[in-house]
């Protein structure tokens, strides 16, 4: 069996038995796979908790990384490689798919790349070595504004590196292009503007590349989160609390 919900943020109880029952039949050879926003923060006693919590649940949890992740923290974990493709081996049970990677669960195969741009952030980056950030933090939270720390709550990493994006489009090449699932943070182009179309969002890089892809690509589903809604779009699919079983 395998699930995918979208962001967690470190909130895991939709894993809880009497809200995800469907997980007490499960074993470690059965996933659960988040699509980014998964939580990995600073390592508090709390995160330590619910990441003994859900590495305790009887399946095996796999996310890619959203924009709201320690990558300070994240790419310090060893790579390994895991049935066919890179991961970083947060705990036993819990492994962050890295980008542009290729699994194969369960007879099926995954594409899988992390990433977005942070929506919070129009009133800047504050960065710690400035001569009194902190007071400009305490000024920029009583004013209300959208604002993030470098490399305390906001890293450039939440955006891919150009190797990154070679990496997912030379490992699609080897597969001929053709894959059961996509699993990402953000989305194409192409649903962004769809999903948006009533408001305005700008497009990225990541939604260009990720455009490419779609377009480039065959495949059955495609996972995303990042918007915090549940909805489908055609195979394009955005998932918030909903978990839904795909195998």
């Amino acid at each position: 069996m395998i699930w995918v919900t979208g962001d967690c943020h470190g909130d895991f109880k939709r894993f809880s038995t009497d809200r995800f029952p469907e997980g007490k039949d499960a074993t470690k050879d059965d996933y659960v796979i988040v699509c980014g926003d998964f939580g990995l923060w600073h390592d508090t006693y709390e995160e330590k908790y619910w990441f003994k919590w859900l590495s305790d649940k009887p399946w095996t949890t796999l996310f890619v990384d959203g924009n709201h992740e320690n990558f300070d923290r994240l790419y310090q974990y060893p790579v390994d490689k895991w049935n066919g493709g890179n991961i970083h081996r947060i705990t036993d049970s819990i492994f962050h798919l890295m980008r542009g990677e290729i699994f194969t669960l369960q007879d099926k195969t995954f594409f899988t790349f992390g990433g977005a741009m942070s929506h919070d952030i129009s009133d800047g980056i504050i960065e710690p070595s400035e001569k009194g950030w902190r007071q400009k933090a305490k000024d920029f939270l009583s004013q209300n504004k959208m604002f993030r720390i470098n490399h305390y709550s906001w890293w450039k990493e939440e955006m891919p590196s150009e190797d990154e994006m070679l990496n997912g489009i030379l490992n699609l090449n080897l597969v001929n292009n053709d894959i059961d699932y996509i699993i990402t943070h953000d989305c194409p182009t192409s649903v962004l503007l769809h999903m948006y179309r009533y408001g305005s969002l700008n497009v990225n890089e990541l939604n260009s590349y990720l455009q490419d892809i779609q377009d480039l690509t065959k495949y059955k589903r495609w996972y995303f989160g990042h918007h915090h809604i549940n909805k489908s779009f055609g195979k394009e699919i955005c998932l918030y609390e909903n978990i839904e079983r795909i195998v």
